[in-house]
């Protein structure tokens, strides 16, 4: 089972595997914060409630007894009107109490005890009852003064006692809650810190599976460009797991394979055409570049920027795919962007801190058709020969225009440009092969093969300024792609 989850967790892709880790940390962190809220929640309300019914209990005068005796006595005596002083509605306004209490009581045994104040109340209501029906006759002066205090005394007592033994036992059911809660929340804690450290052990383990996923695959290409790098063009990639490791894995072997059967192209076919293009996807599709960006993927895994080895492996498949370009030798301008963009954000990720890049090619020449692998050789002169050499940050251009229907794109740079020595030196070299200029070679093969499809009249042209930057201006015909 365990081994059937890896395999299926291996083929995700970089950012669902990402997704996945940061989902079920937040989920193990839902699942101890719903805990501990629950726990509060519910011990907060029955906090609550035996808090509302002291409080009901306490709105019982303590004095209940002491005034409600010395009314009656009054009463009685003389010396107040029995309508007057009204005990019924003291009697009524306790009955009113007793029965909240009985509704708001948390306890079994303080349910018995209102209901008890209850019928308390109502022997009381009886009493009086019987001292204002003897008040109506006169003689029974002595009567009313055994009842009040043999009868009255006594239930105002048991009254009494029996609220101060409401609100005790409230009180000690308060402090149970409290003592239960504290436990639960010891406990609570205990688990929490146990899920904690649960939970960082997993991110751990998946955080180390991940970078693994990445890293080993990405290891063997490395292993892999190498060796074509060495020249042997035998070796092959057999990754199988990983989304775009896979892709990148496929587009690797066929490259390998697209570069064999070029090279033995070349051998075949002697044409100038043929074989400067040949060189030039030779050169650019270049394992020592892929080499170096796959050590930089390795890096940015090992580092746990995930985010930045998404973006790096999917614009290196990118710029495979738009490098084949099914074996077409005149692809869109818009593809030729496409091309340049991987390029581009590959090195930006490299070299961030030196690069920055503006590409401005409008829609409308989207469908113009352009040589495969124009642009890109002339964005790496711009970044290799003029950005890097000025060693400071620098910015490079990438605009198109219609000009007398022409399509004509420049690449511009503000790097360190080129003497007017240096400058008339690549000149010459663009209009003849040379192999000791290396850094004009690119030129010569992108104007050669220019010139070699569209004519004389097209091609590049050439522009720099010492410390202040380089343009070169690629003029095209415009050809629109036929629709298929």
């Amino acid at each position: 089972m365990f081994q059937f989850l890896k395999k299926k967790f291996s083929n995700l892709r970089l950012n669902v595997k990402i997704s996945l880790y940061y989902s079920i940390v937040l989920l193990i962190f839902c699942t101890v914060f719903f805990m501990f809220f629950t726990t509060t929640v519910k011990y907060n309300q029955e906090y609550n409630e035996i808090i509302k019914s002291a409080t009901i209990a306490s709105s019982f005068s303590i004095d209940f007894k002491k005034d409600f005796d010395y009314k009656m006595y009054r009463i009685i005596i003389g010396s107040k009107e029995f309508y007057d002083e009204d005990p019924y509605k003291d009697i009524e306004e306790a009955q009113a109490i007793a029965e909240k209490l009985q509704a708001s009581s948390w306890s079994k045994g303080n349910v018995e005890r209102a209901q008890a104040i209850q019928k308390y109340l109502l022997n009381l209501k009886k009493h009086v009852r019987k001292i204002e029906d003897n008040l109506k006759e006169t003689g029974h002066y002595d009567e009313n003064i055994t009842i009040l205090y043999n009868d009255i005394h006594v239930v105002t007592s048991l009254i009494q006692d029996t609220i101060l033994e409401y609100i005790y036992y409230e009180t000690m059911e308060m402090e149970n809650v409290r003592a239960a809660m504290e436990v639960e929340m010891l406990k609570n804690m205990e688990l929490m810190v146990i899920m904690v450290i649960a939970m960082i052990l997993v991110g751990l383990f998946i955080a180390i599976f991940i970078s693994n996923s990445i890293s080993r695959p990405v290891k063997e290409l490395s292993f892999i460009t190498n060796q074509v790098a060495q020249g042997d063009l035998t070796v092959r990639s057999h990754i199988k797991n990983g989304a775009e490791l896979k892709i990148l894995s496929d587009s690797l072997n066929i490259m390998i394979e697209k570069l064999s059967d070029l090279i033995e192209t070349v051998k075949k076919e002697q044409s100038n055409l043929r074989e400067t293009e040949i060189k030039l996807l030779q050169e650019q599709i270049n394992p020592h570049f892929l080499y170096n960006t796959l050590d930089t993927i390795i890096w940015l895994a090992e580092s746990g920027k995930q985010d930045d080895v998404v973006e790096v492996v999917g614009s290196l498949s990118k710029y495979f795919r738009t490098s084949l370009s099914k074996g077409k030798d005149l692809v869109t301008l818009k593809d030729e962007e496409t091309h340049v963009c991987s390029y581009l954000q590959i090195q930006k990720i490299r070299y961030g801190d030196i690069l920055e890049y503006e590409i401005d090619l409008p829609k409308e020449l989207s469908l113009c058709r352009i040589p495969k692998i124009t642009l890109q050789p002339l964005v790496e002169n711009a970044l290799y020969h003029g950005i890097k050499n000025k060693r400071t940050k620098g910015k490079i251009k990438l605009i198109g225009r219609m000009e007398n229907d022409k399509v004509i794109i420049k690449v511009t740079d503000n790097g360190l440009g080129m003497t007017p020595d240096r400058l008339k030196q690549v000149l010459e070299s663009m209009q003849r092969k040379s192999e000791n200029e290396k850094e004009s070679y690119g030129l010569y093969n992108v104007n050669e093969r220019i010139r070699m499809i569209f004519g004389p009249d097209y091609g590049l042209s050439l522009q720099s300024t010492y410390e202040v930057g380089t343009e070169v201006t690629v003029c095209l015909p415009k050809v629109i792609k036929e629709d298929n």
